[in-house]
């Protein structure tokens, strides 16, 4: 086991669940990522092993079939994934996000309906709120609900779903004005719909198409789409919670543990990193000894494995948090933020440990490098994080002049 980012105060059980998620990794996902993430290939067969293992259902309560683990235990668990091959944890999380949902404000019949077949695995959910014109402002959505009789339908066109081709419900946020008068505030009038769908690509239901997958720069082999709704009918009963104008609200509480999430991702990346910079700078010589010994890379070891630690301790406060029932987003924009950047830190350090080899595709780090800036923005922006750290800031900190 690592010296850095240990947990402090675990139980038997999370230790044992964290111990085996670490040799799963060790030995199924580090020998293989690379190659498919070159491939940009779905990992089928480690997307199989996490079922088997339980992890879909990690967080979904005993009585639905999970595992009923903290989001603590979660966290930990997608800083392992995400230290074997960050897109993996992708997978898990948009999945984790609309069980979170349901679990927190689905109506009786929701949860008995989703939640046992999510915790098995069997049904695998995506999330969906940005668009083409849209990215972190939420409330300027423009696509719509419009209720005709027991059902609604839907129109426009969402962006960025991961996990878009391969899930097979999707909690949408649209606007819906039913029963919202004009000048309502636009948080206020946004419902989240549960779709059900074929996984795959074209129009997967009627008035319901996810055109391909997105190329991206890195974040391979998970699949990121589009969304398109044309006359998408869906019924009532399938609003989440059962009530409409809530979906703002539902949205940004599932976002608030997706941050922990992220933050837990940029811990697990920055933390392989560091150890392929440790390890590489022990083999690789110059001037007749490892360049190890030489002061300018052991401060940059140093740099690094702080920043790890650090990034850790934020994210374990925040997932902590959370776990006590009481409001966590300063904590887990502040772990967000700080464990995004510090990733994107120590592994451009790590790859300039690599020198030339850092540049090749043969390395590892060649990957990471490519994959650190997806931190940077999903779950929200640097800046996003840092306008709602302010204003929480400024609310606990109120000049009483």
């Amino acid at each position: 086991m690592a010296r850095l980012a240990q947990t402090a105060g675990l139980t038997d059980i999370q230790q044992e669940i964290l111990s085996t998620v670490r040799d799963f990794v060790d030995k199924e996902i580090i020998p293989v990522a690379t190659g498919l993430e070159h491939r940009d290939e779905y990992p089928q067969a480690i997307v199989d092993g996490l079922k088997e293992l339980g992890l879909f259902g990690l967080m979904i309560p005993e009585e639905y079939g999970g595992l009923g683990e903290s989001l603590l235990t979660y966290a930990l668990c997608v800083e392992e994934i995400a230290r074997g091959w960050m897109s993996v944890s992708g997978i898990i999380n948009t999945h984790f996000i609309v069980a979170y949902m349901l679990k927190q404000h689905g109506t009786q019949e929701q949860k008995d309906h989703f939640l046992p077949r999510m915790a098995a695995g069997d049904i695998r959910g995506a999330f969906s709120m940005s668009e083409p014109g849209l990215g972190s402002d939420v409330s300027a959505i423009t696509s719509k609900a419009v209720k005709d009789g027991d059902e609604y339908v839907l129109n426009g066109q969402k962006m960025w779903l991961t996990n878009g081709g391969t899930s097979s419900l999707v909690a949408v946020l649209v606007r819906s004005d039913e029963g919202h008068p004009e000048g309502t505030a636009p948080h206020k009038s946004m419902t989240t719909f549960l779709v059900e769908k074929e996984p795959g690509f074209g129009e997967v239901r009627p008035g319901l198409t996810i055109p391909g997958k997105i190329d991206k720069m890195g974040y391979k082999g998970v699949d990121t789409t589009e969304l398109i709704m044309d006359g998408l009918r869906i019924p009532a009963d399938r609003v989440l919670g059962g009530v409409t104008g809530r979906g703002f609200y539902q949205m940004m509480d599932g976002v608030e543990v997706g941050r922990v999430n992220v933050a837990a991702r940029g811990c697990g990346v920055a933390q392989r990193a560091f150890e392929l910079g440790v390890q590489y700078a022990q083999q690789r010589h110059t001037f007749g000894k490892p360049i190890a010994q030489h002061q300018a890379i052991q401060f940059k070891l140093a740099e690094m494995a702080t920043k790890v630690e650090a990034a850790h301790a934020m994210m374990v406060n925040a997932a902590r948090k959370k776990d006590s029932g009481e409001r966590n987003d300063l904590e887990a924009g502040m772990a967000k933020y700080l464990a995004s950047e510090y990733c994107k830190e120590v592994v451009e350090d790590a790859f300039r440990i690599h020198g030339g080899y850092g540049f090749s595709k043969e390395y590892e780090i060649e990957r990471l490098y490519r994959e650190a800036p997806m931190l940077l923005i999903g779950e929200g922006t640097a800046e996003i994080q840092k306008m709602i750290i302010g204003r929480r800031l400024l609310e606990e900190y109120r000049f009483q002049g």
